[in-house]
């Protein structure tokens, strides 16, 4: 004698619809040139700066954010807070920028994906202060869907950024850094 459960797992079962193929994804063009991606990073309220040489980039951090910042960054030798996976959320919250290596652009946003092996902790880049992101300006893409057709490429888990956190509620007051870093700069190599 079957059960009530097992009665219904056989006629989902038996009842199941042919598999059909999935549909074919168009390919999406775009701009994916440095004009169109720092328009819209500068339209979400982040800053992009041209690091034409990549050797500059400490000189450039040191003109754009104070000397007595604590820095978090695998690609600054002079950053101040160590930070691995297992740093505490105390340490994470004192951290005023933090400098991460981006892996690719996307220009129809502005958001940068950012692999988890490149931001030190999970939680960095969202409580961070101020987040500069490096990015090499030859790797942008034009839309979304190039952008995830080249996640399975850079690794596990990972994130895209964009801009600084904003929130705003129904009374319309807007707030920076709710959510997230009160600051973005995207700096080009």
């Amino acid at each position: 004698m079957s059960s009530s459960r097992e009665k219904i797992l056989a006629a989902v079962r038996a009842n199941q619809p042919d598999e059909l193929p999935l549909p074919t994804v168009p390919s999406f063009e775009g701009d994916e040139s440095v004009e169109k991606f720092t328009s819209i990073v500068q339209g979400i309220g982040g800053t992009v700066v041209d690091v034409l040489d990549a050797t500059r980039l400490p000189e450039v951090i040191h003109q754009l954010f104070p000397a007595d910042y604590r820095i978090a960054s695998p690609l600054l030798p002079e950053a101040n807070v160590p930070i691995d996976a297992q740093t505490s959320i105390e340490v994470l919250a004192a951290v005023d920028l933090a400098v991460l290596q981006g892996e690719f652009g996307v220009a129809e946003n502005g958001s940068i994906w950012v692999p988890e092996a490149n931001m030190l902790h999970r939680a960095l880049p969202m409580i961070t202060q101020h987040l500069a992101l490096v990015l090499d300006r030859r790797n942008l893409v034009a839309t979304m869907h190039q952008a995830y057709a080249r996640v399975p490429s850079v690794g596990g888990y990972g994130t895209f950024l964009a801009g600084p956190s904003k929130t705003a509620d129904i009374e319309q007051s807007l707030v920076i850094g709710a959510h997230g870093a009160r600051s973005t700069v995207v700096l080009l190599v």
